[in-house]
C-alpha cells in the first residue's frame, strides 16, 4: 500500500505538540492543530461579555498554545511563511476534520484513560489508511491500543519526539505487536528523510531508551555530587564541553528541562520499573529533598527564571547567574571556577583520548588534588552509566548501537556510552568497575571471554559492525548510502588531490570535486581561496565536471579571518586590505560565472564571507539549521565587500525594480536593514525570505545527508547541461533614496538605538546601496557596485572604532558596541 502524508493533524497544542505542528508545517505539510475546549471563562472573557459558546473562547487554549510556539526562543517555526499552513481548532467543533488527514499525532496529557478515550473517538473518524501515532514518553502502546479495531491497531505506532522537536534530532519509533511493518517502514522513512530525524527503534518499555538512560544516569550524577560534597558550579564546569556534552552540562540542563518535569518524570518512572535493580537512585533522599524544595518554591528553571540558577542584575547593571546553595536554599553569587582538568583536557582534541586521560588522573600522584577529585567524579558517573546500559540490553533495546544513538541524538552527546567504553578499553574498564562493585551484564564477560575486545568493529576509522549479545558475534552495520563521510572519501586511493593548513581538494567520485574547509571555525583565509582557485583550475582542465564546497565542521564558516585584517589595519597597510578584498571578489565572481556548476553545502553558522561564498555559487544545498547572514556591520564595523552587498541588490532589489513604476523605497530598505543590523536567518527556510537563498536552492532536513545530496544536485546540473548566468546590471537608486536612508539612521541615533559609530557604518552602507554619488536612479554594471563596496570597506577599516571592534571580537569572541 502506498502511504503519503498530504495533510497531518496534531492533538495537543503545548510546547511539544505545537512544536511538532510547526515542524510539519515547516517542511510544507498542511497541519491541523487541535486542543480541548475551556470549561470556564477567564476574567477577561467575562468582562468582554463572552460566553463558552463563542469561538474565541472555544479556541482559546489552542490559540494561546500556538502563540507561545510562534514566540519561542530558540525559534520553533522554520519560517514565517510556513505558519500559514497551520489551522487551529478544538476537539469538539473540529474533530470531524481528522477524517481529511493522513497522519494524526497525539500529544496530550500522560494519562492512560484520557488517551484511550481519545483514540476511541479517533477510530470513528479516521480514514482507512490514516496513521495514528502517540507521543507518549513511556505509557505502554499495547495498553493504549487495547480495544481498538484491527485496522486501527495496524496503523498505530509510537513516535516519541524530543523537545524542542525542531532542534533535537532523536525520534524514538515504538511499534507494538500489531503495527503493520509497512506502516512502520513508511513512518521511519518520513521521519528520517522528510523530518530529518535520527530514528531509533525502541521496545515498548517505560521511558523507552533515551529518557530511561538519562533519567537514571542523571539521578546518579546529582546524588553522587550531593553525597560527596561537589558544588553545583564544579559539576557544571566539568560535565559539559570537557566530556563532549552541551554547555548546559548537568544542572543547567535540569533548569532547561524543568525541575517540575524532572520530579514528575522521576516519580512516574520509579513506579513503572519495579524490576530495575537501579531504580532506588531516583528516590535518593538528598536529591528528592532538593528537588521537592525547588518545586515548592516554584523554582522550575528557565520557564520561571529561577531554578538551580537565578538570573540577577547587579547594582552595576551587570547580568549574573547566581547559584543555589543546596543546604541553605539561597542563591549565591557565582564563583566562576576555572579548573586545570578542563584546560588541560580541552587541549586533547580526540574525545576518546581525552576520556582516557581523565580516568588516568584519578590515581595520578603528579596531578593536583583538585584534578584527582574532579576526575574521580567523572569516572564514578561514567562507570555507573556504563554498567547500567550494559544491564539494560536486551530489555530496552536489542542493539547496543540504538542506545548510543539515542543518547547522542536525544541529548547532543558527541559519543555514546558504549563508544566511551570502547575508547577506555572494554576489558580494562570492566575489571576496574567490578573491583569497585559496579555490576556488569553477563554478556559483556561472555564477549570478552570469546576474545572480542570491543563493542564496535572499525575499519579505517569507520564503524562497520557492532557486537550482538544474542548471536554472540559482530553484526554488520549497513552503510547508509544517504551519508557521504569525508573521512571515507579520503580513504580512497589518490582521493586527496591537495591539502594545505585550511582546506583540502578531494575527489568525491563521478568527476565531482570537493573543496573542504578545515581552518579554525572554518574562517576564510588565503589558503582557502587558493584551494578554491586550484579546484576551479582543475575543473577547467577537465578533471571535474562540477564542484561542491562543503565540510563536516560544526559550522560551514564563521566568515573571513579577521586577524589578518586587524593586523593590517593596525599597521596602516590599507593597500593590503584593498588587495585582499579585490582578490576575494575576483574568486567569487569567477565562481558565479564559472562554466561548470559549483554547489555549496552550508550548515550551522554561515556568516559574512561564508555567506558571500554561498551566494556566489551556482546552487545551494543547505541544512535546515543554517544560520546565514552578512554580519560585518554588527561585528566589526565594516560592510560586506566580498560581492555580498552587490549580491543582495541583485537578488532582492533587481527583480522588483524591473517592474514598471516600482517604488524602490521598501525593497532597498529591506536590504539596508538586513546589512546594517547584521541580520542572520533563524534557519535555511528564512534565508529564502531574506533573499540570501533563491528558488531552486534545496533544504536538507538531515544534516548527515548534506554532502551526498549536494553531490546529487551537482550531477543533476551537469546532466541537465548547466549554463552559467548572464552578467546583470544592478539597480542603483541614487541620492534621493540615499537621503531617506540617512534620515532613518539619524532617527535611530537620536533615539539611542544606534551608537555614533553604528551611524557612521550605516551611512556608508547606504551610500553603496544607493550607488554612491549618482544623482538619479541608474542601472549600473556589477563592477561599479563591487568597486564601491571595496572602497567603503577600506575606508571603514581605517576607522579607529572599527579597528577596536575587530580587536575586541578577536579577544572576547563577541562584538563590541562602541
Amino acid at each position: 500500500m502506498g502511504y503519503r502524508i498530504r495533510k497531518a493533524a496534531v492533538i495537543g497544542s503545548g510546547t511539544m505538540g505545537g512544536g511538532i505542528a510547526a515542524l510539519l508545517a515547516g517542511i510544507g505539510i498542511p497541519t491541523l492543530l487541535l486542543d480541548i475546549v475551556p470549561s470556564e471563562l477567564t476574567a477577561g472573557e467575562k468582562e468582554a461579555g463572552l460566553s463558552l459558546d463563542d469561538k474565541a473562547v472555544r479556541n482559546r487554549i489552542v490559540e494561546s498554545g500556538w502563540k507561545a510556539v510562534t514566540k519561542a526562543r530558540p525559534p520553533a517555526v522554520l519560517s514565517e511563511e510556513s505558519t500559514r499552513l497551520i489551522s487551529l481548532g478544538n476537539l469538539d467543533d473540529d474533530f470531524d476534520k481528522l477524517a481529511e488527514v493522513d497522519w494524526i499525532v497525539e500529544v496530550i496529557i500522560e494519562n492512560m484513560e484520557i488517551k484511550q478515550r481519545l483514540f476511541e473517538r479517533i477510530e470513528k473518524v479516521r480514514g482507512e489508511e490514516c496513521i495514528v501515532s502517540t507521543n507518549t514518553s513511556g505509557l505502554p502502546l499495547k495498553a493504549l491500543a487495547e480495544g481498538r479495531s484491527e485496522g486501527f491497531q495496524k496503523h498505530f505506532i509510537g513516535t516519541h519526539f524530543f523537545n524542542p522537536p525542531r532542534w533535537l534530532k532523536l525520534l524514538e519509533i515504538i511499534p507494538h505487536e500489531k503495527t503493520d511493518p509497512e506502516v512502520m517502514d513508511f513512518i521511519i522513512r518520513v521521519c528520517e528523510e522528510t523530518l530529518g530525524k535520527g530514528v531509533v527503534i525502541c521496545k515498548d518499555t517505560p521511558n523507552f531508551i533515551g529518557n530511561r538512560v538519562f533519567s537514571i544516569s542523571s539521578a546518579f550524577t546529582v546524588a553522587h555530587a550531593l553525597d560527596n560534597g561537589y558544588a553545583i558550579e564544579e559539576i557544571d564546569a566539568i560535565t559539559g564541553e570537557l566530556i563532549g556534552r552541551p554547555k548546559t552540562a548537568t544542572y543547567r540542563l535540569r533548569d532547561l528541562i524543568g525541575n517540575d518535569v524532572a520530579a514528575h518524570v522521576g516519580g512516574n518512572l520509579y513506579k513503572l520499573i519495579p524490576n530495575d535493580e537501579t531504580r532506588d537512585i531516583m528516590m535518593h533522599e538528598g536529591s528528592v529533598k532538593l528537588l521537592e524544595g525547588m518545586v515548592e518554591r516554584k523554582w522550575f528553571g528557565n520557564k520561571t527564571n529561577v531554578g538551580f540558577y537565578k538570573r540577577v542584575t547587579t547594582d552595576e547593571g551587570k547580568r549574573e547567574f547566581w547559584v543555589v546553595n543546596a543546604e541553605t536554599m539561597e542563591h549565591e553569587p557565582p564563583k566562576k571556577p576555572r579548573f586545570e582538568i578542563f584546560s588541560k583536557g580541552k587541549e586533547i582534541k580526540d574525545l576518546g583520548e581525552r576520556y582516557r586521560w581523565i580516568v588516568t588522573q584519578v590515581d595520578d600522584k603528579e596531578a593536583s588534588e583538585e584534578t584527582r577529585r574532579l576526575a574521580s567524579y567523572l569516572w564514578a558517573t561514567t562507570a555507573f552509566t556504563l554498567g547500567y546500559v550494559s544491564r539494560r540490553l536486551p530489555e530496552i533495546a536489542d542493539r547496543l548501537v540504538d542506545i548510543d544513538q539515542a543518547v547522542k541524538w536525544g541529548f547532543v552527546h558527541e559519543i555514546g556510552p558504549f563508544e566511551i567504553w570502547d575508547a577506555l578499553g572494554v576489558a580494562k574498564t570492566a575489571k576496574r568497575m567490578k573491583k569497585e562493585g559496579i555490576e556488569i551484564a553477563p554478556w559483556v564477560d561472555e564477549m570478552l571471554e570469546a576474545g572480542i575486545k570491543s563493542f564496535y568493529k572499525y575499519r579505517k576509522g569507520q564503524v562497520i559492525a557492532y557486537y550482538d549479545p544474542a548471536s554472540k558475534e559482530y553484526k554488520a552495520l549497513a552503510r547508509d548510502e544517504r551519508i557521504l563521510p569525508i573521512k571515507m572519501l579520503k580513504a580512497r586511493k589518490d582521493a586527496v588531490i591537495d591539502r594545505n593548513t585550511s582546506a583540502s581538494l578531494v575527489d568525491m567520485g563521478d568527476k565531482i570535486g570537493l573543496v573542504e574547509f578545515h581552518s579554525k571555525a572554518n574562517a576564510l583565509d588565503q589558503d582557502i581561496f587558493e584551494m578554491m582557485v586550484q579546484a576551479l583550475d582543475a575543473a577547467e582542465d577537465g578533471r571535474f565536471d562540477a564542484l561542491v564546497i562543503g565540510n563536516e565542521g560544526k559550522h560551514f564558516s564563521a566568515g573571513a579571518n579577521i586577524f589578518v585584517m586587524w593586523m593590517n589595519a593596525q599597521q596602516g597597510d590599507f593597500d593590503a586590505i584593498d588587495a585582499m578584498t579585490s582578490a576575494m571578489q575576483a574568486v567569487l565572481q569567477r565562481i558565479r560565472y564559472f562554466p561548470k556548476p559549483v554547489v555549496t553545502a552550508p550548515h550551522g553558522m554561515v556568516l559574512g564571507g561564508g555567506a558571500e561564498v554561498c551566494m556566489a555559487s551556482s546552487r545551494r544545498v543547505a541544512a535546515a539549521e543554517t544560520f546565514i547572514g552578512l554580519v560585518e556591520a554588527g561585528t566589526v564595523g565594516l560592510l560586506p565587500a566580498g560581492t555580498g552587498t552587490k549580491e543582495m541588490l541583485r537578488r532582492v532589489v533587481n527583480p522588483v525594480m524591473r517592474i514598471p513604476n516600482a517604488d524602490p523605497v521598501s525593497v532597498v530598505g529591506k536590504v539596508f536593514e538586513q546589512i546594517a543590523t547584521a541580520k542572520v536567518s533563524t534557519g535555511a527556510f528564512e534565508a529564502f525570505e531574506l533573499g540570501i537563498f533563491e528558488p531552486g536552492d534545496r533544504v536538507v532536513m538531515n544534516k548527515e545527508f548534506l554532502l551526498a545530496e549536494a553531490k546529487k544536485v551537482a550531477l543533476a546540473m551537469v546532466a541537465e547541461g548547466y549554463q552559467p548566468p548572464a552578467p546583470e546590471r544592478i539597480y542603483a537608486a541614487g541620492r534621493d533614496l540615499l537621503g531617506a536612508m540617512k534620515a532613518q539612521v539619524w532617527g535611530l541615533r537620536e533615539a539611542g538605538w544606534a551608537t555614533e559609530h553604528d551611524a557612521v557604518v550605516a551611512n556608508k552602507i547606504a551610500w553603496v546601496l544607493a550607488g554612491g554619488d549618482l544623482t538619479e536612479p541608474t542601472w549600473v554594471p556589477e563592477q561599479y557596485i563591487l568597486d564601491l563596496e571595496r572602497q567603503v570597506f577600506v575606508e571603514l577599516s581605517r576607522e579607529p572604532k572599527s579597528i577596536e571592534r575587530m580587536g575586541y571580537l578577536l579577544e572576547h569572541n563577541r562584538p563590541l558596541r562602541n
